[in-house]
């Protein structure tokens, strides 16, 4: 049995999406202990998007299912597809999954590029006709920068919870136990979460 954190560390000066607010921490001695404070985005590192993030009438962070984000989930390597994952690339490897991360060449990198992989409409369909209930990618978002949020929406209103900037650096192609679970802000779009995920059955 293996864990594998793959959350992205928070922290100063970090890779956030343009026009995000940049996150910042500070810690302080008050003699008997420390203490920081925190400022940052609701979509800040790795984290979920809720449905109310692009649906105005969509569940917030803090009234998600546990079933969508704990339990199986298989990663699939998708490094050498270019930017745009089509159908093609995902289609037959799913298996009957509930939960897909996709582990793209953007694993790792600390430094924004427009040219981020992500995840075009017709495999956005594809995921939801073979009943993914969420999906996971380690860029910075789950669709291209130029978008116009349909994949995002598409997703969401299909019950299908997003998350992104994952960390997916010596993560084999493989099924595994995964946890994320996101902070409880109430009515919220949003929020940072700590993903772990867990191989107790070996790599495909």
């Amino acid at each position: 049995m293996k864990w594998y954190d793959v959350t992205r560390p928070l922290t100063n000066g970090m890779l956030v999406y343009p026009g995000d607010i940049r996150p910042v921490f500070h810690q302080e001695d008050a003699g008997k202990y420390l203490i920081s404070s925190l400022s940052m985005s609701s979509h800040t590192g790795t984290h979920i998007d809720a449905p109310s993030h692009y649906l105005k009438t969509g569940e917030t962070i803090d009234t998600l299912s546990f079933e969508s984000i704990i339990g199986t989930c298989r990663v699939l390597e998708v490094c050498e597809t270019g930017n745009l994952i089509s159908r093609d690339q995902i289609e037959g490897r799913i298996e009957g999954e509930k939960r897909i991360l996709l582990k793209t060449s953007f694993s790792g990198k600390t430094v924004f590029s427009e040219s981020y992989p992500s995840l075009s409409l017709e495999a956005a369909e594809c995921l939801i006709s073979c009943g993914v209930r969420c999906v996971g990618i380690d860029s910075p978002s789950i669709e291209s920068y130029n978008c116009d949020g349909n994949v995002h929406r598409y997703l969401l209103k299909n019950n299908c919870i997003i998350i992104e900037l994952l960390d997916l650096t010596g993560v084999p192609e493989g099924i595994y136990e995964m946890i994320a679970l996101p902070l409880r802000f109430k009515d919220l779009d949003g929020s940072p979460a700590r993903v772990i995920l867990k191989n107790n059955r070996g790599c495909e």
